[in-house]
């Protein structure tokens, strides 16, 4: 539009140019437009490339750290299980020595009992006894009932 505009404003003032001159122009700004364009065009096409170069060496850290993070998990893992499986080694032995020494002493036990039933039963009485006299005593209880439980009783 700006070439129409100076080609009115020369033929105005009565100095025309030729056509060929005005093709002339308009195709070298065209050559300089297409020059242009490639020239942003390659270095669009650099800065890719150098986008694409970056965007692999990224991927490449992540999967090494993640990596490295799941070796770390993993040495965790086998840590945590190892260490359960001491306290329940453990654990179990202590079960089984204290089950064991139960049935010692209860075997004792019994073979105290079957080898003196009356002192047994006599231990049972007496056992007994107590156990109902403290019952009676605990009943006994003489001073008046506490505030909070009439309360309730109303």
């Amino acid at each position: 539009m700006a070439d129409n505009e100076s080609m009115t404003g020369n033929a105005a003032n009565g100095a025309s140019k030729p056509a060929a001159s005005a093709t002339r122009t308009r195709s070298a700004a065209s050559r300089g437009n297409t020059r242009s364009s490639k020239t942003s065009e390659d270095a669009m096409k650099k800065q890719i490339t150098e986008l694409k170069r970056e965007v692999s060496r990224l991927n490449r850290a992540l999967s090494e750290q993640a990596e490295e993070a799941a070796e770390t998990a993993q040495g965790w893992y086998r840590n945590a299980a190892g260490r359960a499986s001491n306290l329940y080694s453990g654990a179990s032995d202590r079960a089984s020595r204290a089950a064991s020494q139960l049935r010692t002493q209860a075997h004792s036990v019994s073979e105290t009992v079957q080898q003196n039933p009356g002192t047994f039963s006599t231990a049972m009485i007496f056992g007994g006894l107590v156990g109902l006299l403290a019952g009676m005593a605990i009943g006994r209880n003489s001073g008046p009932d506490p505030d909070w439980l009439h309360r309730w009783h109303r």
